[in-house]
């Protein structure tokens, strides 16, 4: 074989091993790096070190990636000037345009792509050393890059997003590498921080308590009949709450045929409906109790909330032995909808695909109310976008629940039709 075809391979393989390590190391995770560096995988804490030096590890790749292709063009040059004479440059800029592009770019790039940390791996033991070889290569630019960050006054990018990161999740779901549970619940954990008090407290309406004044054969029907394990206890309102009451200490009361309840009285702690829930939960922690009182900005009781409504906003809801499973978004027929007006408007909105970016209510309920603009009675109904929705329970002048008729076209709510239409759809 002639000595500059044998140069030119060699050359071409170089190329290739630069191209697939700068791809590799622009692919590949830091995270999945590090957690095979402390697994002890042979060359991944090289590869991790190389992963977070990239700055200075890019120029030596671009550097050693120019170097050999800049001397394979000109060994290809002449060998083939040799042979072709003056047809020999162009015939050289042909041979190794298209040798350079499938074997030293296109065809290494895309297998480093498909397996970027394996390939880091493999290439960090002599990539380190050309690294250190070239450190005064790689100080010049470094110092190159500072002048430019300074004369373009280029901002550093900021650090991962929650976005970003709920994407990865996704990524990863659809990959396999997570199941539907395990992301859900990363997912929740993230946008954990982003709820408030006022989405997952029991409003003051639908608070069971007792009065102070209330005998024991009272407060004694009520555990039974609502199944609570606490229950708060107020002077004379819900305004003034003084302390709740746990059952086990009522029964063991009762056992000792007591009938003062202000000696078994729990402390009340109070919370800011504005509060986000992962300080809520932080508050539980420190002050070992289940159930707090959220205040609005009066300092009147706007409802209650407990530990387990806090946990149901990361895993969902949870039912026990007593509780009542109610399906807040249940599906009757074909794009009709029966709907809680307790559910949460942006997991409802979710499911059914439509959003209203005016809307500031947290719940379904509110968001009726402001549609329709007055206190809902049962039968009231209004349209918005392709959804017809009606009021089908009320009590104490608040909706309990809503049927929600979906259409393919969205409907002119002036028109006299498309009620009518919207009800056969």
């Amino acid at each position: 074989m002639d000595g500059d075809v044998l140069w030119l391979i060699i050359l071409i393989a170089l190329s290739a091993y630069f191209s697939g390590s700068e791809m590799a190391f622009a692919s590949a995770s830091k995270t999945k790096l590090k957690t095979m560096a402390q697994e002890g995988k042979k060359g991944a804490k090289t590869a991790l070190k190389l992963a977070e030096r990239f700055d200075s590890l890019l120029s030596t790749l671009l550097v050693g990636n120019n170097i050999v292709n800049i001397t394979a063009s000109s060994i290809a040059t002449v060998y083939f000037t040799r042979l072709f004479d003056s047809k020999g440059p162009a015939i050289a800029t042909v041979v190794m345009t298209v040798a350079i592009l499938i074997f030293g770019e296109i065809t290494p790039k895309t297998l480093a792509k498909d397996a970027p940390e394996k390939t880091a791996i493999r290439c960090a033991p002599a990539m380190s050393i050309l690294n250190i070889l070239f450190t005064p290569v790689n100080f010049i630019f470094a110092q190159w890059k500072k002048l430019i960050t300074k004369v373009f006054s280029a901002e550093a990018e900021q650090g991962i997003t929650e976005e970003e990161l709920i994407t990865i999740i996704d990524e990863a779901e659809e990959e396999g590498s997570l199941d539907e549970q395990e992301s859900e619940l990363i997912r929740s954990a993230i946008e954990f921080n982003d709820g408030g008090v006022e989405g997952i407290l029991t409003p003051r309406v639908d608070i069971i308590a007792v009065s102070c004044d209330a005998t024991v054969e009272e407060i004694s029907e009520i555990f039974r009949t609502q199944r609570f394990s606490r229950i708060p206890v107020y002077r004379e309102s819900l305004d003034d709450i003084i302390g709740i009451l746990h059952e086990k200490d009522f029964n063991n009361m009762v056992y000792e045929k007591k009938s003062d309840i202000s000696e078994i009285l729990h402390s009340v702690v109070y919370v800011p409906e504005k509060m986000k829930t992962s300080k809520l939960l932080r508050t539980f922690q420190k002050s070992k109790v289940h159930m707090a009182i959220a205040v609005d900005e009066f300092g009147g009781t706007a409802g209650i909330v407990t530990l387990e409504d806090v946990l149901e906003g990361l895993v969902g809801e949870i039912w026990d032995e007593h509780d009542e499973v109610i399906e807040e978004c249940r599906k009757v027929e074909d794009n009709v909808y029966i709907i809680s007006c307790g559910a949460q408007f942006a997991t409802v909105s979710e499911t059914l695909g439509f959003t209203d970016d005016e809307n500031d209510s947290t719940t379904i309920g509110g968001w009726v109310q402001k549609e329709l603009g007055k206190i809902a009675e049962a039968g009231d109904s209004f349209t918005y976008e392709n959804l017809f929705v009606e009021v089908t329970k009320t009590e104490n002048r608040r909706a309990l629940e809503i049927k929600v008729t979906i259409s393919e076209n969205a409907c002119d709510e002036d028109s006299p039709d498309s009620e009518e239409s919207l009800r056969d759809s």
